[in-house]
């Protein structure tokens, strides 16, 4: 059933202390992922645009920092309902301008309301600590917000990393400067203005539309920004850090990955078939968690294959508005002509084709169609196994023993995630162990909560951006000294607690 609507998509702005204001650099064209036509145009945020919404999240922090942690838990909880209320209207802007199929935006939009009620308990638990130290001096320290955070998302998932990165740094006490990409500006838009009818002051969170060289530099390097969040590609990510560095701002990186999913012959084949297609496939292979190297035992290799090529042929490439629809379009154009690049450099590389559909002509033909496609890959040095593709390609390997499978999982700069299937606890731990990943699944593949640590290592970035570990990422430590009030003014300056 395709699912009709009224929504129509608006010229995006920016949101300024609780207000839009149109951009005034350069013009942009939205386009729609299934039609490839015109969806809107837009002005970008220009740099004096980016340092006033900045300038807005400073001045709103110098009472939100103090707003007490019940009260800022109710507000988040307040939040959380408000998006859990429009979770239709969120999920339909973020099919229209994403590509993303219906069905998915709508569990994506309710993961949205879990986020923040998950963090609307995070303000009650930040706490410092007392440090024992010889008389007549004490010791105490506590977490304090950082002050503004410049975050920016990206458009594979563009409201689902709003929430996750936004819900964080409000919990901790921070105001916020978001730059969603350039092509997914309007469910960031439409969470704003949930959040502030929710009760979220205005200028808490703010938001800046364009793209990287006008906008996204701006807010890199402007002045007032305590911290950057970046979710994207490893090149942009580096640039990023490297701008917020040249001006003493430190970051966290949430980049790619080039994940190994570990299938041994003692494990149920048919689920981890299923778990295989599920963790590529969703959002068409534009994940950064994709698990998209598929590492199977020789001893099932023809038998695992030929299970995850069936189910892959079943998979109905469709329109995002379709309740039926199990992969949409590529959200732009851009990143489809990327795919087909690879494709072609893999195949003519060497790789196999063990699945590859030809593009329905009952859809759009001018939309940014990507079919599901298998490729079998033996030479290590294929850019299908090396190079991120971040669309709907799984390559397939072979290996004989433990050791091998670690050692080709292993065999990348990336770091994000992985998983192990197997009948044995003991080697499902054994492996998981031995992966350079910041993720591992056992038996499973892609589930995510923000109630635990999620990053990468190596090209995959640094900084954890979920978990208790997101307290220290968002928060400042403070040390206070004390002493006894009979001997202040007795030490020299110079005294401390070791002379």
């Amino acid at each position: 059933m395709i699912v009709t609507t009224t929504l129509e998509i608006p010229d995006a702005t920016l949101w300024v202390a609780g207000e839009p204001v149109s951009g005034t650099g350069k013009s942009f064209e939205l386009k729609d992922p299934a039609s490839g036509e015109t969806l809107s145009f837009y002005h970008c945020a220009a740099p004096g645009q980016v340092q006033r919404a900045v300038d807005a999240a400073q001045q709103a922090f110098v009472g939100w920092q103090y707003v007490d942690a019940l009260h800022r838990s109710a507000i988040l909880y307040a939040v959380s309902e408000s998006i859990l209320n429009q979770c239709e209207e969120l999920a339909q802007i973020e099919s229209l301008t994403a590509g993303k199929p219906i069905r998915d935006s709508r569990i994506e939009a309710k993961k949205c309301a879990e986020m923040f009620a998950h963090y609307a308990s995070v303000p009650g638990q930040i706490f410092g600590q007392t440090i024992p130290l010889a008389r007549p001096w004490f010791a105490f320290t506590e977490r304090v917000p950082l002050g503004v955070v410049a975050l920016f998302t990206p458009w594979n998932a563009p409201l689902f990393t709003a929430c996750w990165n936004t819900a964080a740094a409000l919990a901790c006490g921070n105001t916020v400067v978001l730059k969603p990409s350039e092509y997914t500006p309007h469910s960031s838009l439409a969470l704003v203005r949930i959040m502030e009818e929710a009760g979220v002051p205005p200028g808490v969170v703010n938001v800046v539309v364009g793209d990287g060289p006008e906008t996204g530099s701006a807010l890199v390097t402007a002045s007032g920004v305590s911290k950057v969040a970046f979710i994207g590609s490893v090149p942009v990510g580096r640039s990023v850090a490297a701008g917020a560095a040249s001006v003493g701002v430190p970051s966290v990186l949430e980049l790619g990955g080039k994940s190994a999913n570990i299938v041994f012959a003692d494990a149920d084949l048919e689920v981890a078939a299923r778990g295989a297609v599920t963790g590529l496939y969703s959002n068409n292979g534009q994940s950064c968690t994709a698990a998209s190297r598929l590492l199977v035992q020789e001893d099932v290799f023809g038998e695992f294959v030929e299970r995850v090529s069936s189910l892959v042929g079943l998979l109905r490439v469709g329109l995002p508005m379709d309740d039926e629809t199990e992969l949409g379009p590529i959200n732009n154009r851009r990143q489809l002509e990327r795919i087909q690049e690879s494709v072609s450099a893999g195949i003519g590389s060497g790789a196999v084709v063990h699945e590859r559909r030809d593009v329905d002509p009952a859809l759009p033909e001018g939309g940014f169609w990507v079919m599901p496609t298998i490729l079998g890959v033996d030479d290590e040095e294929n850019p299908i196994l090396t190079k991120e593709i971040f669309g709907p390609v799984l390559a397939v390997s072979g290996f004989t023993s433990e050791s091998e499978a670690v050692s080709q999982a292993n065999r990348t700069g990336f770091g994000l995630a992985g998983a192990v299937w197997t009948g044995s606890t003991e080697r499902a731990i054994r492996v998981s162990r031995q992966l350079r990943a910041g993720t591992v699944w056992i038996n499973s593949y892609k589930t995510l909560s923000v109630a635990v640590p999620f990053g990468g290592f190596g090209l995959s970035g640094w900084g954890r951006s979920s978990g208790p570990d997101v307290i220290s990422e968002y928060t400042h430590s403070r040390a206070v000294w004390l002493t006894e009030e009979k001997y202040l003014g007795t030490f020299p300056s110079s005294h401390t607690a070791n002379d």
